[in-house]
């Protein structure tokens, strides 16, 4: 194959799994019943007028399977922290005393299952999505490449059979 087309399909196989790689992650702040510091990661706390991750902050800390603390690098930062925590979509309950936020992580009811579901497939959706748009960018180049008449259809037919190999 023609080093263009070998190019095009490494830089699709390297686009695709960083998707892939993202997508893991978003998977990963999803709540549970178990507690996990890669709950927080997608928090930002307004810290001095700028949006801070959480983690950048403070040091997350999982105790107990249920329950997750957070005790901040700056102790007047807490007030910010927790408002942060109580405004994300998780529905945690913060509590401090003064140092340290607790957050107790409760127990999955029926309809944040359900909740969890939708949100679970939503990610993987978009993960899907993503990984078909590098395919679709690929191909239109392969297109081009032969329209240009440096490559012939049949590597052309060849290299579109490699990338959808990858996308499956």
């Amino acid at each position: 194959m023609p080093p263009a087309i070998d190019d095009l399909v490494q830089d699709a196989e390297r686009r695709m799994d960083k998707s892939v790689e993202s997508t893991q992650v978003e998977f990963n702040t999803v709540r549970t019943g178990r507690a996990s510091a890669a709950l927080l990661d997608r928090i930002t706390v307004d810290y001095y007028g700028q949006q801070t991750p959480l983690k950048q902050l403070a040091t997350i800390n999982v105790p107990e399977p249920r329950m997750l603390t957070v005790q901040p690098f700056d102790p007047s930062s807490i007030k910010e922290i927790e408002r942060a925590v109580q405004e994300s979509e998780l529905g945690l309950t913060p509590s401090n005393d003064g140092k340290v936020i607790r957050l107790p992580i409760p127990q999955l009811t029926e309809e944040r299952r359900k909740e969890l579901v939708k949100l679970v497939r939503q990610m993987a959706e978009e993960g899907r999505v993503a990984v078909r748009n590098v395919c679709c960018d690929v191909m239109y180049y392969f297109k081009e490449l032969v329209d240009k008449g440096e490559v012939g259809s049949d590597e052309e037919h060849r290299a579109e059979e490699r990338v959808q190999k990858l996308t499956d």
